[in-house]
């Protein structure tokens, strides 16, 4: 009775702990299907903001209230003059929104004035250039500082910052490696005049400069979407305990019955 008792107090403790992981993996399961589902419905948002037609540039007095969730990849039309200020060049290595653009090479970040004199950082566009020849990223730039006003047309975008494992930036080369116009703002003094500096910068779409040098471009979104297989994996986790409980379930009544 005592070697009875004790394999039924394991069967009911190991069958506690494949409840709690089988509960534990179908949740993780659940959890995933509803990320799918958030998923769509940005990637479905995200679509809509790029395919609609560009609007005003929002006011200054609008600026605190704009948030990365209802405004990033907007699409604005606007009048800025570039300023003849240090640009920055951000690395890449290609991009996961431009599907013409591949390899390594640069963004190009200018801050541009309005007519009030308030900044708005402009991605002018892609410089493709393996060796990092920083008097040619400055001959390509150069050709858009004409000092006089430009319509521009392009995408709301707001600041990332880096990991980890992000290089630092490089300010006496003007290399960053994060498209965070803030710190080069700070760096590289584009406040200059007192007025403010938007706290998200543009993506440039148009216009594209007689040289193609650097390229503007219109955006797409390609936002991975593995929550379904990660779904099926979490429910496959869960129906193999189910199983390894049932096999050793098994076992143990056959132990039990055994002469």
């Amino acid at each position: 009775m005592t070697a009875r008792a004790s394999r039924r107090r394991h069967v009911a403790g190991f069958g506690v702990f494949t409840l709690l992981m089988v509960a534990a993996f179908a949740g993780l399961g659940i959890w995933q299907l509803q990320r799918r589902v958030d998923k769509h419905a940005l990637i479905a948002a995200l679509n809509e903001r790029l395919a609609s037609p560009p609007v005003a540039l929002p006011q200054p007095s609008q600026w605190a209230a704009l948030t990365e969730g209802k405004d990033e990849f907007r699409r604005v039309r606007f009048t800025a003059s570039y300023a003849r200020l240090p640009d920055a060049m951000v690395y890449s290595s290609g991009s996961a929104v431009r599907d013409d653009v591949a390899g390594p090479g640069t963004w190009a970040f200018l801050p541009a004035r309005l007519a009030d004199g308030e900044t708005v950082v402009i991605n002018a566009g892609f410089v493709p250039n393996t060796m990092q020849d920083r008097l040619y990223q400055d001959r390509v730039v150069s050709r858009l500082l004409t000092g006089g006003p430009v319509q521009l047309t392009g995408y709301i975008r707001f600041p990332e910052s880096g990991g980890a494992l992000t290089p630092r930036e490089n300010p006496a080369r003007r290399l960053w490696f994060t498209r965070d116009h803030l710190a080069m703002e700070r760096a590289l003094g584009w406040d200059e005049g007192g007025k403010p500096v938007a706290p998200f910068y543009v993506d440039l779409e148009a216009p594209v400069p007689e040289s193609g040098i650097p390229k503007p471009g219109p955006l797409q979104v390609h936002l991975k979407d593995d929550h379904l297989q990660y779904a099926i994996t979490w429910f496959a986790l869960a129906g193999a305990v189910v199983i390894a409980f049932g096999v050793w379930a098994r076992g143990q009544r056959r132990a039990q019955v055994a002469p």
